[in-house]
């Protein structure tokens, strides 16, 4: 079951679809152990749209967190533990570096961004939260 955080998370939109969708997927291959999962059986029990999980999975397979086997009784297996596989690093695969404050002012980055005590205060809560997510396993979500 994942943490109530979590959705927490979703909601503030600190997690985009495409991560949530992989880390739900990959919750699944965990729980599963050594066994390999057929797309059908990820759209039937996550209920992800096909289209949505198959890019997933296949952006996962890309970054080495999975195996894909073809042909009869294929589909996708965790190519490495759960324990090893961080929330951060899921977030930056679907959703690039995180940052919470850009400094952009019309469409220009911001004259007082070097002496802004708003963006130093800012800046020491995104290091807070990149260190918690850097803490944060797929293992731990079990």
């Amino acid at each position: 079951m994942i943490p109530i955080w979590y959705h927490y998370a979703m909601n503030a939109k600190l997690i985009n679809r495409n991560t949530d969708y992989a880390v739900r997927a990959l919750c699944l291959m965990a729980k599963e152990k050594e066994r390999v999962i057929p797309v059908s059986e990820f759209v039937q029990r996550l209920r992800i749209p096909r289209p949505f999980l198959r890019k997933i999975l296949q952006v996962l397979n890309r970054e080495g967190l999975l195996v894909s086997q073809k042909g009869k009784g294929g589909g996708f297996k965790l190519a490495i533990v759960p324990e090893r596989i961080f929330l951060k690093e899921l977030i930056e695969i679907f959703q690039g570096p995180l940052r919470l404050n850009e400094c952009i002012f019309k469409k220009r980055v911001c004259p007082q961004r070097n002496a802004c005590l708003l963006k130093r205060k800012i800046d020491s809560i995104e290091r807070r939260v990149v260190s918690e997510l850097r803490s944060v396993t797929i293992a731990s979500l079990l």
